[in-house]
């Protein structure tokens, strides 16, 4: 009997992958309000709808907001801070200057965007996408297509990016999303993936690597692995699977990343230096067929996380909150969430408590609700969170105190 049910099982199981999952709310309404565990009640705007798969937000000292597209338009959003006067109005024409990007195939397309610290003074904007790799229509076997992640600034005038340059450029490989933050060594570090293979073991490539670059793209002296010839210089820390998050600790000055794993294990790191992160030899996570990717999800040499997700979270986007408009929240990190346990509609905006010693308290699930996909999470300069959601008809949407 029981040898009769485990047959059926693996079609039973695809069967019911069909109908799973929850539609995301239509957001109809200009606000929403939703209560917490720390009696921080808070209001959620609709700041600006007609996204098309947004990435990433950067909110600028003006109240305006750069917001990236993965088919390689960088829109923008005037008045899109709190307090402003004007109302909210997403510009139909993107923002000049950014190179063509081929169209986003997997995870490829235009990714993070950034500004530099002292963007005030030099209007600097960091941005990074995968270059699709031409294939031949006619190649026969039909060729599989790679990318290769590349990371660009350029100086924004308020229409448009001038003087725009590459400074650094990947290997062809599978595409994967990247990050950037500036750390407060005034270095630009920059996060790649290598979901698949074990490429994120191997220091002859930048992929499932945390880099880290001077603003202007030099390779640091003081990098882990400055000197050795079968090493890319920018590498700081390996062992990474797919890391779509990346903050600076403000209390602390620690350099954080979020890392999807494969089925559960997702994983909030401390990023040290020359430091081996596990994948893919160990994992909390799991194949997606159920089986166990690793005998230990730990081993001796290997970077154990702070915070570990089970089940997955598909961790998108990374903050610190640091501000006072929210000072129950004051140091808590935030984290987008695209879905909970491989359910479609049941993603949100994760709250984590660390102490003093980036140990976990507790962690708390916001927005829920809503059934969306987030995609990023950034602290605006008036002391707000901005958080993008990944739809087709993607919103950026303002987190603000609700007294």
């Amino acid at each position: 009997m029981l040898m009769g049910l485990l047959s059926v099982l693996p079609a039973a199981s695809r069967a019911q992958q069909a109908d799973i999952g929850l539609p995301p709310v239509e957001l109809t309404s200009p606000q929403y309000l939703f209560e917490t565990a720390e009696r921080q009640k808070i209001r959620v705007v609709v700041v600006a709808r007609g996204l098309a798969r947004p990435f990433a937000v950067a909110v600028l000292p003006t109240g305006d907001a750069l917001v990236s597209e993965r088919s390689g338009r960088l829109r923008i959003v005037r008045n899109a801070a709190g307090g402003s006067e004007a109302p909210p109005l997403l510009e139909d024409q993107p923002i000049g200057g950014i190179p063509e990007v081929t169209p986003p195939f997997r995870n490829g397309g235009l990714h993070d965007v950034v500004l530099h610290p002292e963007f005030a003074n030099n209007r600097l904007v960091y941005f990074t996408f995968n270059r699709g790799e031409d294939v031949a229509p006619d190649a026969d076997p039909p060729a599989r297509r790679r990318s290769a992640v590349t990371l660009w600034r350029g100086r924004f005038d308020g229409r448009a990016l001038q003087d725009v340059e590459e400074l650094l450029v990947g290997e062809w490989a599978g595409a994967s999303g990247s990050r950037i933050a500036f750390g407060p060594d005034g270095m630009l570090y920059m996060t790649t993936g290598a979901p698949f293979g074990d490429g994120a073991q191997h220091l002859d490539n930048v992929y499932g690597k945390v880099l880290r670059l001077h603003d202007d793209g030099r390779i640091p002296a003081d990098n882990p692995f400055v000197g050795r010839d079968d090493v890319r210089p920018e590498i700081f820390s390996f062992g990474h699977r797919d890391q779509l998050g990346l903050a600076v600790h403000a209390q602390t000055g620690a350099v954080l990343a979020v890392e999807h794993g494969p089925n559960g294990g997702d994983e909030l790191n401390l990023i040290l230096p020359g430091r081996n992160y596990g994948w893919p030899n160990t994992s909390f996570g799991r194949n997606y067929d159920g089986t166990p990717i690793s005998a230990t999800p730990v081993a001796d040499g290997v970077e154990a996380p702070l915070v570990v997700w089970l089940p997955s979270i598909g961790p998108t986007g990374l903050a610190v909150y640091t501000a006072d408009r929210f000072p129950a929240w004051r140091g808590n990190v935030f984290v987008g969430s695209a879905r909970r346990g491989q359910i479609p509609g049941t993603g949100g905006l994760e709250r984590v408590v660390l102490n003093e010693n980036l140990e976990e308290l507790r962690r708390e699930t916001l927005l829920g609700s809503l059934h969306r996909r987030i995609r990023d999470v950034r602290q605006g300069p008036d002391g707000l969170l901005y958080v993008l959601t990944d739809d087709p008809d993607g919103a950026l949407l303002r987190i603000e105190p609700a007294e």
